[in-house]
């Protein structure tokens, strides 16, 4: 039921966009009115996110360790996995953020019951999934900037050049493109044929998933078989990017469901699990270095409390404690 509401949400999602861009009217409104509110809920969105995290109080380093913290001068310090300065911050931020260092560590465990034997090992499919998913989009979206700037910058034209190194196809298909679609397919078929991962998927683990592949899938229709306006279509996102939108006449309908679909994207992002990009450079498990033996943290939230010693407790109780027989320190 789970994956059914979210591919009809997404398919629904796409059939308005492509139905909205068989008239005039509906490309003025999936063309133009609705990226702009789109793109002002998505930074809106992110940076009242970014700021609340911003402003969690974080009274004491709550660092996570897998390896010997700094101590002894003859026993080995981790300085990656346990860093006590800057630097090994750094690298372990680094290796998070570019190869997902802690999801390749990621174990899975399965059990063998002619053996009788339970194993473990890396789940080096859902680590190579994310890696290829991640960093093909990251070049989709550089490669999607020569459609909003003019001229295309030198870096922009690299980029694609170097994508479609195959040069197979007419148009050339691009290898992030396939990447991005095989790491989609995957991760989505991981959730539905692993059954402890499908016991505890929501909608919302779905509803992106399902959402990007339309996005990909209608992107990838676009560009090799419809064979949409390039030019066209870049008049209408240079026209947007410059606040100065004007709308070709000869725009293929699918181009405005890719681009409702790309727009509910921006709506839903910061407000879903997609939102896990900047929070990691903001998680004080991460960010932080371990030296809680080394530096003294005073926690920001204290105040004054008033005390009751036991001297004066003695002094308001000191009658009553020796005619019940209670020893005292003072007679």
């Amino acid at each position: 039921m789970k994956i059914l509401v979210s591919l009809a949400a997404v398919g629904l999602l796409f059939l308005v966009g492509l139905l909205g861009g068989l008239g005039r009217a509906g490309e003025v409104v999936f063309g133009v009115l609705i990226p702009y509110p789109a793109l002002v809920v998505f930074l809106g969105g992110l940076i009242y996110r970014v700021l609340s995290w911003a402003k969690a109080p974080v009274p004491f380093r709550i660092t996570t360790t897998c390896g010997q913290e700094k101590s002894l001068p003859w026993i080995k310090q981790a300085k990656i996995d346990n860093p006590s300065g800057l630097p090994g911050v750094v690298i372990r931020m680094a290796l998070e953020v570019l190869v997902f260092r802690s999801l390749l560590r990621n174990t899975k465990a399965k059990l063998y019951p002619a053996e009788n034997r339970l194993a473990y090992g890396t789940s080096l499919g859902l680590w190579a999934a994310a890696m290829a998913f991640h960093w093909s989009m990251l070049v989709i979206l550089i490669r999607h900037l020569r459609l909003a700037l003019s001229p295309v910058p030198a870096v922009v034209t690299f980029v694609e050049k170097a994508d479609g190194l195959l040069e197979t196809g007419v148009p050339v298909f691009f290898v992030t493109t396939i990447l991005f679609l095989a790491a989609l397919v995957f991760l989505l078929g991981r959730r539905l044929l692993d059954p402890q991962v499908r016991y505890i998927s929501l909608v919302d683990d779905y509803f992106p998933l399902l959402l990007l592949l339309g996005i990909g899938l209608s992107g990838f229709w676009l560009r090799h078989f419809a064979k949409a306006d390039v030019v066209g279509i870049k008049e209408l996102v240079v026209g947007l990017a410059s606040f100065h939108p004007v709308l070709p006449a000869a725009i293929h309908p699918l181009f405005f469901g890719h681009l409702f679909l790309v727009s509910m994207l921006l709506i839903y992002f910061p407000f879903g699990k997609l939102v896990h990009m900047p929070g990691v450079f903001l998680s004080p498990t991460r960010n932080l270095a371990n030296n809680n033996r080394r530096v003294r943290h005073v926690n920001p939230w204290d105040y004054p409390v008033k005390t009751h010693p036991y001297p004066e407790y003695e002094d308001e109780w000191r009658e009553k404690m020796k005619a019940a027989g209670l020893p005292v320190e003072k007679a």
